[in-house]
Formats: structure tokens, C-alpha cells, sequence
């Protein structure tokens, strides 16, 4: 059921929070050229009357984008509280948080030049660590995480793209992430895929160069015992989990595949999970992670 507002529908809501340094003015930009409206840093409990206004326009402010950061007076508990109050009179409203690493957001600053928020007389990375523990609560609600931490602005600007751009609403939305875990695990996945259990294309010399789109090196992952056993059996299990998380209304989902560089076994293996998730009918968005870092 949706609730009308003064007799209109009210619009789809995203409040875009998570770290400083952590990309959400680039994910606000993206945003706005998918044509949402979007309002920065407003305060939590002003988020009613916002989407009520906008429920007032007749249709012609559809998706209200809302920026959040740490500043704002009582945050945690103004946010969830908020967001429990949009939920509870049945307002699509959902909680993207963008995440990374300290060393990131310590490069990020410095690059800048720029203190953080919270450091006052301190260390960048006492404010870091100090807004890390504040936002802890809200990241736990987050209906998507997005790590930036290994992501530019056109790289975010896409996952964000991928997340809302023109979809079925009623559809699930899954990122597909291929990653190495030399280089560490994707901090926002909820689910994780190792596939080291296969022979490594790396050490054929002729695929070596090549990387898991390029078809000789797909075809030898393939062809291992086990790589299509895993696929078939592991697209129930995904079957079953977004079913779950719908049921919830959890409608993201990342799914990260890893193999030792993430090169050659995980983008072949995150191919074709894509493939059966669409199968699904899932929006799907591909990211391959670490290609290009060796």
C-alpha cells in the first residue's frame, strides 16, 4: 500500500549518507542526472516535511534525494527514527551509505587539504575513527553499502547509475562485483564467492595477458571440474536469498566473487552469476574490481 500526501502520491526517497570523504557528493551528482531532486544536508527531522511538499506537486518532484552527513545535531537517532517513521506510514524511503577505508579517506583529506569534521584541535584520523563509531548504527540499517575505497568519481557515478537509473521498481538490484583477495575483500558485500578452488588461467602463458571477459580464458574456467556445479547450485542459493531479502524489503543485494588476483577465475565467475541473476529478473550491474591492478 502507498499512503497519499494532501491527495498526491508521495515520491521514492534516497537518503545518500555514510563517511566523509566517502564520495556522497558525487553520488548526489549522479543522482540529480538521473533527474532526482536533491537537497543537501538537510536535517533529519525535516525529511516529513520535505517528501510532503513534494507530494504536493502533482507529480512533477517524483524522487527526492536527501544528502545526510554527520554534522547535522543527534544524527543517529534523528535518522532511524526518521526513516522508521517514513516506513511506517508507507513511504519508499532507502538508506544508501557510502563507505572506505581509512587509508582512503586519509589520502582523500590530504589530497584536499581540507580538516575533517569531527578533528577538531585533533588528528584526521581521530575525527575519522570518531564519525566511523557515530554513523555505526546507521550503516547497519543501510538498504546498500557502497565501498569507494578502490572506486574513482566515473566509477562510483556508474554503480550509483546502475543502482537507480531507469529500472523496474519492483524488481531486485544486484552488483556484481569481481575482486581479489590480495587486494582485500569489497567491504559491501553481502555475500562472498570464493573461487580459488580453480585452476588458476594465470599460469597458461597464452592467457596470462587476458583477463575472465575475454573468451579462451572463460572457456577454460568453464570447462573445470566444478565451475558450472557451482554456478547451477549457487543460483538456487541466490534464488532463495533475494526472495528472502524482498520479503524484508531489502531490495539490494552485492554479490562479491573473488579469486586470488581478480583477474582471470572471479570476472569469468561474476559473468556468469550475472547471467543466471538476470534469468531471475534482477537488475543487474557488473563491476570488475581489481582488473588492470597487476
Amino acid at each position: 500500500m502507498t499512503v497519499e500526501l494532501g491527495g498526491e502520491l508521495p515520491p521514492e526517497v534516497v537518503i545518500v549518507t555514510g563517511m566523509s570523504g566517502a564520495g556522497r557528493s558525487t553520488a548526489a551528482r549522479a543522482l540529480e542526472d538521473l533527474d532526482w531532486f536533491v537537497v543537501d544536508n538537510l536535517p533529519p527531522g525535516l525529511l516529513p516535511t520535505m517528501i510532503e511538499l513534494a507530494g504536493r506537486t502533482h507529480g512533477a518532484v517524483p524522487r527526492v534525494a536527501v544528502v545526510v552527513d554527520v554534522r547535522s545535531l543527534a544524527f543517529t537517532e534523528d535518522l532511524l527514527s526518521t526513516v522508521e517513521e517514513l516506513r511506517k506510514r508507507d513511504i519508499v524511503a532507502r538508506v544508501l551509505y557510502l563507505e572506505a577505508s581509512d587509508e582512503a579517506l586519509v589520502r582523500r583529506f590530504e589530497g584536499v587539504r581540507r580538516p575533517h569534521p569531527l578533528q577538531g584541535d585533533g588528528r584526521l584520523t581521530e575525527g575519522i575513527d570518531r564519525e566511523r563509531q557515530t554513523l555505526r548504527a546507521v550503516r547497519g540499517e543501510a538498504d546498500l553499502v557502497i565501498d569507494t575505497s578502490q572506486l574513482n568519481v566515473h566509477q562510483l557515478k556508474a554503480r550509483v547509475i546502475g543502482f537507480f537509473g531507469e529500472t523496474d521498481e519492483a524488481r531486485p538490484r544486484a552488483n556484481v562485483v569481481s575482486f581479489g583477495f590480495k587486494h582485500g575483500l569489497p567491504v559491501d558485500a553481502d555475500l562472498v564467492l570464493d573461487c580459488r578452488f580453480l585452476p588458476n588461467p594465470h599460469w597458461v602463458p597464452d592467457l596470462r595477458p587476458m583477463d575472465g571477459r575475454d573468451e579462451p580464458v572463460r572457456d577454460f574456467v568453464l570447462a573445470q571440474d566444478g565451475a558450472k556445479e557451482m554456478i547451477e547450485t549457487y543460483a538456487e542459493v541466490l534464488k532463495l536469498t533475494i526472495a528472502g531479502y524482498q520479503r524484508e524489503g531489502k531490495h539490494y543485494m552485492t554479490l562479491a566473487v573473488g579469486c586470488t588476483g581478480g583477474r582471470h577465475r572471479s570476472v569469468a565467475m561474476a559473468e556468469q552469476f550475472a547471467e543466471q541473476l538476470r534469468a531471475q529478473e534482477v537488475d543487474v550491474h557488473v563491476v570488475h574490481r581489481d582488473v588492470g591492478r597487476e
